[in-house]
């Protein structure tokens, strides 16, 4: 009887390994996984602990490799969400932020990276949403700059916008007000961007930037009013 040649044998590993991961996936990532394990796991693909072992030395090497498959899924969605050029600029950020924040949210990334499970994989998550998303944003932020469509500094619109992300995605907001953080979300992002304040009589565009100046006093003001 022939024996199976060596490049049949990795590819069939390699099939299996990607089962694992995405079994993986699906039972430890999952909101309300934090006790599933590796027993679990196991039941669930119908196969022992030492199969699994013999492809992942341990439970922190598969779980990293569920967070690259789940993170290179988010890259594709928010490249393709990025890409849109032509559109208006409001329009981008929207449709960036919105799909930030949907798959952010299905993989449980935030939760992840603010105290649930290993330690080493929350730095690792923290660093992976760094590099996916939020360096995209100020890519995106800095450009709206550039052309002039941003009247407040993209840092400052960067920080708030990421405060408010990964507040919505582990708050009970969303669902007290039946909405997902996604929706939440982009409404925050229209406040944050066109204003929560409308002009109380038509045709008049608020309070400008002038005014804006004279009602916000700087520090070194703040600092003259001082006195003894």
């Amino acid at each position: 009887m022939e024996t199976e040649s060596v490049s049949r044998v990795s590819e069939r590993g390699g099939q299996r390994a990607d089962v694992i991961v995405e079994a993986a996936g699906r039972l430890f990532l999952a909101p309300g996984s934090a006790r599933a394990s590796m027993d679990d796991l196991a039941r669930e693909l119908g196969m022992s602990k030492k199969t699994i072992y013999r492809h992942f030395p341990d439970k922190r090497s598969l779980l990293a490799a569920a967070l690259d498959r789940q993170f290179t899924a988010v890259e594709r969605t928010l490249a393709a969400a990025q890409d849109a050029q032509g559109q208006p600029f409001g329009v981008r950020v929207q449709r960036f932020l919105i799909a930030a924040g949907s798959e952010l949210g299905r993989i449980g990334a935030v939760q992840l990276a603010t105290g649930r499970g290993d330690a080493v994989l929350r730095q690792y998550v923290e660093q992976r949403v760094d590099a996916v998303v939020y360096r995209r944003l100020d890519e995106l932020l800095r450009d709206g700059h550039r052309q002039g469509l941003l009247s407040a500094p993209p840092e400052l619109l960067s920080e708030i916008t990421r405060g408010a992300l990964e507040r919505l995605l582990t708050s009970q907001l969303p669902r007290e007000l039946d909405r997902t953080a996604a929706d939440l979300l982009r409404a925050g992002v229209d406040t944050v961007l066109y204003g929560a304040i409308r002009p109380a009589h038509p045709g008049h565009s608020g309070i400008g930037e002038e005014q804006l100046r004279a009602v916000m006093p700087r520090a070194r003001d703040e600092e003259q009013e001082v006195g003894p």
